[in-house]
């Protein structure tokens, strides 16, 4: 006799609750893990051990005949194996960043349900003190609310899987003394947002910030005569379309945002590609400490002279010193005509000898460098069997 319904997804329920039962245990299993490696000094990831226990995982499913896909099984243990290592992390930097705050106060674009708020309040998460949340008009406002005080913290977006570089907030790193105190990756995943239901043929106007824009192009295309109004953010975006709450009108913007102001989903998934992910940064008046046990990244900002192969010479030093580079970016250098910059980003701490060593050789082929930041990195690649 089959069950009916009801009784088959309470049986479903109960499994779920089981699991979470299970992945909290596990979860606590962390911070077992984290005091063990802070007395042998470990680094906290072993990305042979996690390919082990990834391969381990999914042989043991086959020979169970749990029939689970291995792909299936893989992406769900590679997420709870990056929760052990931000947990872990966590744990670290708190230690090493022993601070009592009466409240922490954070600058970000936009205004309530932007993607820089959202990711704000991705950032303070573990925080215990109270947050103070600083709306602003444009990423230089940013600059200025942390560089004053007014701010503790500053949220701004470096790059984007779609639209690539934003040249704005690089080219305002060349004129700050704030460092670099952390990373985060968001998932954006945009969405049209309006009053009502309405056909996408009957849209005429869209509210948007330029990046949406940028990344929704091809979807913006197949529509037709709509007409592009910029916002200083999606969320002022989304606040416009609220306010004229006409059925012809619409914004880009998040779900969560539109829900703050009351908008419908009218058609998800609209960026050029799938994958679409920002990268954001994090921005303070004062350096934080790095554990030389967690995945550590360090900015540079520098230029070369003007003689063939230098910059070659430069980037050969990270690679005699087996130092990982993972982005390099150009951008003009103001009232010199073809003269660029390079911002380098290393997996590195400044702290460890190797690094040292690596930016003393580099004082000799270059005429200008500053560290931009040494800090803790949120974004945890998954291991690939």
């Amino acid at each position: 006799m089959s069950l009916d319904l009801s009784e088959i997804r309470q049986q479903i329920t109960q499994i779920d609750r089981d699991l979470l039962k299970l992945l909290s245990e596990r979860h606590r299993l962390a911070f077992d893990v984290v005091r063990s490696k802070e007395i042998s000094k470990k680094p906290l990831r072993d990305i042979e051990r996690e390919k082990q226990l990834l391969l381990e995982l999914v042989n043991y499913a086959q020979a169970e005949n749990y029939q689970l896909d291995p792909q299936y099984i893989t992406q769900i243990f590679q997420r709870i194996i990056e929760d052990s290592v931000l947990t872990q992390q966590t744990y670290l930097q708190n230690k090493l960043n022993q601070q009592r705050e009466e409240s922490i106060s954070i600058a970000f674009l936009g205004i309530r349900g932007s993607y820089s708020h959202l990711v704000s309040r991705q950032f303070v998460k573990q925080a215990q003190a109270p947050i103070v949340e600083l709306s602003c008009n444009s990423f230089d406002d940013v600059f200025k609310k942390v560089e004053s005080g007014e701010a503790d913290y500053g949220i701004l977006p470096l790059e984007n899987t779609t639209s690539g570089s934003i040249n704005e907030v690089y080219d305002l790193l060349q004129h700050t003394d704030l460092t670099l105190v952390g990373e985060l990756a968001y998932k954006i995943k945009h969405c049209v947002l309006g009053n009502g239901k309405v056909n996408l043929s009957e849209i005429d106007t869209i509210y948007t910030h330029p990046q949406p824009a940028q990344q929704c192009s091809q979807f913006i295309q197949s529509l037709n005569k709509v007409h592009l109004k910029y916002c200083e953010s999606s969320s002022h975006a989304m606040q416009m379309v609220a306010r004229l709450n006409k059925p012809n009108v619409v914004a880009l913007g998040n779900e969560d945002g539109g829900k703050l102001y009351g908008l419908n989903v009218i058609k998800t998934d609209i960026a050029n590609q799938e994958n679409n992910i920002t990268r954001f940064i994090v921005l303070s008046k004062y350096p934080v400490k790095v554990s030389p046990q967690v995945q550590t990244k360090t900015l540079l900002l520098m230029t070369t002279t003007q003689q063939a192969g230098a910059l070659v010479d430069a980037l050969v030093i990270f690679k005699n010193h087996d130092i990982q580079m993972v982005k390099l970016e150009s951008r003009p250098i103001y009232g010199k005509p073809w003269e660029e910059m390079f911002y380098i980003e290393l997996d590195a701490n400044i702290h460890s000898e190797n690094t040292k060593k690596a930016l003393a050789d580099l004082k000799d082929v270059t005429s200008y460098i500053k560290v931009l930041g040494c800090y803790p990195s949120e974004i945890i690649e998954p291991v690939k069997l």
